[in-house]
This record gives C-alpha cells, sequence and structure tokens, in this order.
C-alpha cells in the first residue's frame, strides 16, 4: 500500500482530481494523508468534500482552521467572517447536513504507528509529546462529536490562552488546543504563539521561530506532517513534511510518497 501526504486542498477539486492522476492513486490499494483546510477560497468546495467523503478508509483528514470556520458558519457563531463566500455555497444545500456531520467526525491528529509519522494541520506545542498531543485532540474531537457541540464552537474563537500549561480547564484549554493543531505557525522562546505572521520564517517579527524549529522539542519522537502555512512551501526532512504549497494561490497542489526516501509530486494548480 502506498501513502501520500496532500498539502491544503482549500476547495481546489480539479487540481486535486490531477493530482491523483499523477500518482496513480489507486482507492483499493493506496491511502492518502489529507493535512486538512479541504474547504475555503476555491470554487469547488462541495465537491471536494463530496469526494473525500466517499473515498472512506482510502483518504484520512485532520481538521483544518477553515474545516472549522465551514461548521461555525452553519450555526451561525459570531466571529471575525472575511473571504468565506465559497463556504457559504456549501451550506443550505440539500446534502449539506450530511456533508457537516461527517467533516465533524474528523480527527484534529492522526498516527500512523507503523510510519512513526503524525499528522496534523498546523503545528505542534513543543511540551507535547506524540501521546500527548493525540489525547489533547481527543478532547477537541470529543466536544465536536457531542450533541452541543455547537456551543463549542461559540467559544472557540480567540487568541488567548497563547501559552500551553497543564493547568488549563475548560474551554480555555480547548481553544488552546484548537489554536496550536490548526493555526500556530510561530512561537516564542517560551512556547507562546505569535498569531500575526502567516508571511516566511525569516520575515517574522524578532524573537519569533517556527515552531517546528524550538529546540528538545518533545514530538520529535516522530515525523510529523502538517500544512496550513503556504509561505513555508515545500519542506522535506527526516523530522518533518510541510506540504502546503499554495494551490489556492495559484502555485501548486503536492503529494509526498510517506517512505523513508520520500518521493515528491506537484501539479501546476491555475492562478
Amino acid at each position: 500500500m502506498a501513502q501520500y501526504a496532500i498539502g491544503d486542498l482549500q476547495g481546489c477539486y480539479d487540481s486535486f482530481r490531477q493530482l491523483l492522476d499523477a500518482i496513480r492513486f489507486d482507492p483499493s490499494k493506496d491511502r492518502i494523508w489529507l493535512v486538512g483546510d479541504l474547504v475555503n477560497r476555491g470554487p469547488k468546495s462541495r465537491k471536494t468534500l463530496k469526494f473525500v467523503r466517499s473515498l472512506g478508509e482510502s483518504a484520512v483528514t485532520v481538521l483544518g482552521n477553515h474545516d472549522l470556520h465551514l461548521l461555525a458558519l452553519a450555526h451561525d457563531v459570531k466571529f471575525k467572517k472575511k473571504h468565506f463566500e465559497s463556504l457559504y455555497k456549501v451550506l443550505g444545500r440539500e446534502d449539506c447536513d450530511e456533508l457537516l456531520d461527517w467533516l465533524r467526525q474528523q480527527p484534529l491528529a492522526h498516527f500512523d504507528k507503523k510510519l512513526n509519522t503524525l499528522m496534523v494541520h498546523a503545528g505542534i506545542p513543543p511540551q507535547w509529546t506524540v501521546k500527548k498531543t493525540l489525547a489533547r485532540a481527543k478532547e477537541v474531537e470529543n466536544a465536536l462529536r457531542a450533541d452541543d457541540y455547537d456551543d463549542f464552537l461559540d467559544e472557540i474563537y480567540g487568541n488567548k490562552p497563547d501559552k500551553w500549561t497543564g493547568k488549563l480547564t475548560g474551554i480555555e484549554r480547548l481553544r488552546f488546543i484548537v489554536n496550536a493543531l490548526t493555526r500556530m505557525r510561530t512561537i516564542d522562546a517560551q512556547g507562546r504563539i505569535d498569531f500575526s505572521h502567516n508571511g516566511p520564517p525569516d520575515k517574522a517579527a524578532k524573537g519569533l521561530i517556527p515552531w517546528f524549529d524550538m529546540p528538545d522539542a518533545r514530538w520529535r519522537s516522530a515525523r510529523v506532517v502538517f500544512g496550513h502555512w503556504s509561505a513555508l512551501g515545500l519542506i522535506v526532512r527526516d523530522d518533518l513534511i510541510a506540504v502546503d504549497t499554495g494551490c489556492v494561490w495559484g502555485r501548486q497542489l503536492t503529494a509526498v510518497k510517506l517512505t523513508k526516501k520520500p518521493k515528491v509530486t506537484a501539479v501546476q494548480c491555475p492562478e
């Protein structure tokens, strides 16, 4: 079985299908890892959701911040709504409830023991081991899968707290977990998340580093696959793979074969 990590789709359905053809994806024996943000900004968010859902166990996806935005919009959660025109096209369709119910069942972290590879959408705090990351992701997953998950969505928006401590409880704890796994890019020397920078790492404010460059981070026992940060471009290292190559911005959609010597395949996306 071949397994591939694929970058943020964001509704770029046609490029996605082109990439699957390029890697000769066979759902009967292969599996794709999708790093989240299936929807938003691209032209075919609904079609992307329907297709990924149809793949069943041949595709595993984690939730990204834009996926959570779609769930929040469906419940009229009050938050800053910008550039969400494509998401409104998903809402109100005949299969909307079915797709959203499927979406909220997806995990925030996925780990394959055989590959020793952990996937999240954005980042992992340096204090978290692989085991702790999965456990904390599960806390949010349980909230999203509960009958009253709309109450949870009402409370997750905000930038505080911005630093992990095991003493966090309740909605503040869950909000931090969501922000770390779906929004984090840069942190300071104390592990405090900065939410303002989304450009290249060398343009970040003094004292900020990419979350994955924190020395002695406890998640380093595994290789980490993530997306979210298109300004990084493709990074393939022994300890991590950054795979958001900016398809929705007219750059590329990339698949990385998850082997000891990863193989990269990319397709050009329309501007």
